[in-house]
């Protein structure tokens, strides 16, 4: 089960699984309507009213007990926001990082920033940085990626202001209309079977155009051992490691790269100052001094 995490302001809320409820579902016809019933879940109280995100992926209801639910797309609850009994309307912003309230008994309207919060496995991944490091950093890209190209500096900038505190973890996702991109992917990796992923890695994003031969010549040109290289790009455990990775970026609502996460939480912005923003309230959680606090 994905399983998240959703920060609002100081409120924080653990997941809890809620399965669709098993029963059988209705359907019809009416002149020239034609209807079905997709799914039905608990919400668990009374609503008052309901919102869903433009992408999909959350339904939010506001309840008669003084709550706001978020459920994700298969009725599984992701968190509850309290937000009091007097709260008559609500509404949210497209992705719904923005929940908008309406009491009208206090005739008061109220913007409430929402943050989800995956936990996203990085086990066995590349990544640079310490081991045990505060705050990771996690990048979900494609070698022949333009975009994930452009991103690789201000990454780069990211980890050396932070690198004693931050772990920076490298995961694939090959999209499938980039045709050398899964084979970048599993080359990168086996490089990483002889200490030389990041070296790889750089090698691979300076290319200006990929080609199978160029992939090649990359890891003649790190005086790579070519039989083994070989054998592990093709062997069944990259296979299945990249095949990971993309199971992961799908249970973190990935559908593009580049996409980052830090500590699980996706900035809103792609930028320095953003990203280091979020890092900073990351060190302040866990107790570290940041820029010039002593």
């Amino acid at each position: 089960m994905k399983l998240i995490k959703l920060i609002v302001c100081s409120v924080l809320s653990l997941a809890i699984a809620t399965p669709a409820l098993a029963q059988a579902l209705r359907s019809g016809k009416d002149n020239f309507v034609e209807w079905q019933e997709i799914m039905t879940w608990d919400v668990g109280a009374k609503s008052l009213d309901m919102v869903h995100s433009l992408d999909g992926k959350f339904v939010f209801f506001l309840t008669e007990d003084g709550q706001v639910k978020i459920f994700d797309q298969i009725g599984q609850l992701q968190g509850e926001i309290p937000v009091g009994p007097d709260v008559s309307a609500i509404d949210i912003s497209p992705l719904g990082e923005m929940l908008y309230l309406v009491d009208n008994t206090k005739g008061t309207f109220t913007a409430v920033s929402v943050a989800f919060v995956y936990e996203i496995d990085t086990e066995g991944a590349p990544f640079k940085g310490p081991a045990d490091a505060p705050v990771t950093l996690t990048l979900f890209t494609d070698f022949q990626c333009p975009y994930c190209s452009k991103i690789e500096g201000l990454i780069d900038a990211v980890y050396e202001k932070n690198a004693k505190h931050l772990k920076v973890v490298f995961k694939n996702m090959p999209l499938p209309f980039h045709p050398l991109a899964r084979e970048a992917a599993s080359a990168a990796l086996a490089a990483q079977e002889q200490g030389r992923f990041w070296e790889f890695h750089d090698k691979l994003f300076a290319e200006k155009e990929l080609t199978a031969k160029k992939i090649r010549q990359i890891a003649v040109d790190l005086g790579l051992d070519m039989k083994k290289f070989d054998k592990d790009r093709n062997s069944a455990e990259t296979i299945a490691r990249i095949e990971k990775d993309l199971q992961d970026a799908k249970k973190a609502g990935v559908t593009g790269t580049p996409t980052v996460f830090i500590n699980g939480r996706k900035p809103q912005q792609r930028s320095l100052a953003a990203y280091q923003a979020l890092i900073d309230e990351m060190l302040r959680a866990n107790g570290e001094n940041v820029g010039n606090e002593s």
